[in-house]
């Protein structure tokens, strides 16, 4: 996934023509919840990077794959779930492996600690009697 800058930087209709619907349709979207750009002190929408690709995504969703505005927002939020979930199994992969070198690492301080001191007993092959 590339980096989008989430500044707000355009108005409503270089945002709709970006994305290639009509300003009322960002309205409509906005309405809905299916995006929430930020406003100017004057309540001017502006539109980020961000925000406009998830409006072609939305326009992908219904225009190409027929799905209305309530699907469009589940499939939405289903994606930032997964995308969630795999940045935090990717951090979580990362930890499992700085744990594993770590640990091993305790393991052979542990072995190289006492190979030195240890020393191996080999019992008699038969047992000494004393009478």
């Amino acid at each position: 996934m590339t980096e989008l800058d989430e500044t707000a930087v355009y108005v409503i209709s270089v945002a709709a023509e970006l994305a290639g619907v009509h300003p009322q349709t960002l309205r409509i979207y906005e309405r809905k919840g299916l995006v929430s750009p930020s406003r100017t002190r004057g309540n001017t929408r502006r539109y980020s990077d961000r925000d406009i690709e998830r409006l072609r995504e939305i326009q992908e969703l219904t225009q190409d794959h027929g799905v209305n505005l309530a699907g469009a927002a589940l499939v939405m939020e289903l994606k930032g779930q997964l995308t969630r979930a795999l940045e935090r199994i990717s951090r979580l992969e990362e930890e499992l492996a700085r744990t594993r070198h770590e640990a091993t690492a305790a393991v052979r301080a542990a072995h190289d600690s006492y190979r030195h001191e240890l020393v191996l007993y080999t019992p008699p092959a038969k047992p000494v009697r004393r009478r």
